[in-house]
This record gives structure tokens, C-alpha cells and sequence, in this order.
């Protein structure tokens, strides 16, 4: 059995949950300091020969992580949806302002009350997380043989018990438990996808949403009927993430008979943050929520 949360404490006006009680299961002898890094520099990453450019994100992230959190972030007025945010980073940092706080505030603006889930990441060996994070993205080879392990510890444990964590004191948070929804930027996709194919109802959320997510279809994540409702956008020119990932997302979606909306934005870059409409991808989110009945109005 997963362990139960516990610790509570209160940061920067936001309640922060410790989902274990002591050591996260199978990471017992992580004794590294979690930090944070404000990202501010372009920086670079070697694929297949093309040198590339990433823009600045000028947002704090973090790395390091050995001990999960979920960090509330309470509307004025709850609704009763609620969304659990998996950040991108590349299994190594935690996005926590692009993707995380700025995010949620957004979110909270709809009455919606949001979680950011800060799991466990694969160690960073440098003063320059950031710069290792996109290091990695250009030796396919090591990415995956260090992602092999700490996915497994993310998706079975973290990710799960968060979910597990946020039906159980539903009534806590004023939060209907057949209105708890799933985002999943980037790296934060496949996390949110993994739980929204699982069997058990109790792990499945009751929406998805993928952002510039990464999908890459195998014999041990093919999309069965009665998932539940997918939105899904993305860039044509991400250049980390590229638009098959969405389409071929949607595309496996909609053929098992499960309802999904797909937007592709012809620039916005991996961040939907390169153009004015894909800057408005959560416009577009929240008329589907609405669409959907996860939000009150006349829709």
C-alpha cells in the first residue's frame, strides 16, 4: 500500500502537503539538497547534429527533488473542479513558475482549486540544472536509461498517491471527487497519461489535459476505451516536443471511441509562449471545461 500524507505546513500563502511519512518509497538513501534556479540565459542543446536554441524561460525552477509536495493553490471561491498540475523539465527540474504557480493562479480565477505536483526528479551533478536538463535531451540514449527508473518511482507512487491524496479529503478542499482533472506539461504528459489508462477508477482522473506534451506510442501505454476526456495543444514549431506527439496522442484517442480536442497553434514554440493566440491556449481550456461540465455555466 501507498503511504498515507501527512505533514501539512503553510508556505508563501499556499498549503504545501508532504505525501509521505519520512522517505519516498525506493529513494530511502536520497540525501541531496533540493534548491531552486532562476533561469534567465538562452541556452543551447546539441540534437542530431543541429545546435538549437532555447529562449530564456526568466522563471525559477526546481531540482533535486527527494521529498514530494503538493502545493495548494485555493481560489476565492471553489467550485468544486479540481486540477492536479505535472510540470514539465525533463524528469530533471520542476517548472514551478511557467508551469506551476502562473498556471494555477490562472486557474484559480475560475474557481478551479489547483495542486502542483513536485515529484521526484533524476539528480542534477551541476550548479546548472537547467543547462544538464537540456544536455540529456540531446543524448537519447542516456535519457532514457536514467528516466527507466525514476518514472516508475513518479508514476507509482507520487502521481498515484497525489490523486489518491486529493479524492480522500475532497470535502477538505470543497471539491467534488468526480470533478478532479489532470494537467501534463511536456515531460508531465506521459505521467498524466499513465493514470488516465489505468483500470482502477480511483487512480484515473475524470479529465485530461496534455500541453506540448511527449507521446510516443508503445505496447505499454495503447489508449483503451472509457478514458476520460482529453484536451490537448501544442506548436507546430516546438522544436523539443514536436506536433506528432499531439496528433498522434489524438489521433489513438479518438480511435478507441474517447472524446478529445486537439489545437495545434502554427507558432508558440515549446512553452505556448512564441505567438499572441497560443499565449491564450488556457482561454481555449477553460471554454472546454465548460463544454464538458467540469465548470459551472451555460454551456
Amino acid at each position: 500500500m501507498l503511504s498515507a500524507l501527512i505533514a501539512v505546513s503553510l508556505s508563501a500563502q499556499q498549503k504545501v502537503i508532504q505525501l509521505y511519512n519520512g522517505a519516498a518509497p525506493g529513494s530511502e538513501n536520497w540525501n541531496w539538497e533540493e534548491k531552486t534556479f532562476f533561469v534567465k540565459d538562452t541556452a543551447t542543446i546539441i540534437n542530431k547534429g543541429n545546435k538549437i536554441s532555447i529562449p530564456p524561460l526568466n522563471a525559477n525552477i526546481a531540482y533535486n527533488v527527494t521529498k514530494p509536495t503538493l502545493t495548494v493553490f485555493s481560489p476565492d471561491s471553489a467550485n468544486g473542479t479540481a486540477i492536479i498540475i505535472c510540470t514539465g523539465g525533463g524528469l530533471r527540474v520542476i517548472n514551478i513558475d511557467n508551469e506551476g504557480s502562473r498556471v494555477a493562479k490562472e486557474l484559480n480565477k475560475k474557481g478551479i482549486t489547483v495542486f502542483v505536483l513536485k515529484h521526484r526528479l533524476i539528480r542534477s551533478m551541476t550548479d546548472n540544472p537547467w543547462q544538464e536538463t537540456l544536455n540529456s535531451l540531446g543524448d537519447t540514449a542516456k535519457f532514457r536509461a536514467d528516466n527507466g527508473i525514476i518514472v516508475r518511482q513518479m508514476v507509482n507512487d507520487d502521481a498515484i498517491t497525489a490523486i489518491t491524496y486529493v479524492r480522500t479529503h475532497a470535502a477538505e478542499f470543497k471539491i467534488d471527487p468526480t470533478r478532479i482533472g489532470m494537467i501534463g506539461f511536456s515531460g508531465g504528459g506521459p505521467l498524466v497519461l499513465d493514470l488516465s489508462i489505468n483500470t482502477k477508477s480511483e487512480i484515473r482522473p475524470n479529465f485530461s489535459a496534455f500541453i506540448y506534451s511527449v507521446y510516443r506510442p508503445n505496447e505499454t501505454n495503447s489508449i483503451p476505451p472509457n478514458c476520460p476526456p482529453a484536451f490537448i495543444a501544442c506548436a507546430t514549431d516546438d522544436i523539443l516536443a514536436a506536433s506528432t506527439n499531439s496528433t498522434n496522442l489524438y489521433n489513438a484517442w479518438i480511435a478507441s471511441k474517447n472524446s478529445a480536442e486537439l489545437h495545434i497553434y502554427s507558432k508558440g514554440g515549446h512553452g505556448l509562449r512564441g505567438s499572441t493566440s497560443s499565449n491564450k491556449w488556457i482561454i481555449r481550456f477553460d471554454e472546454w471545461l465548460l463544454t464538458q461540465k467540469f465548470l459551472p455555466g451555460p454551456d
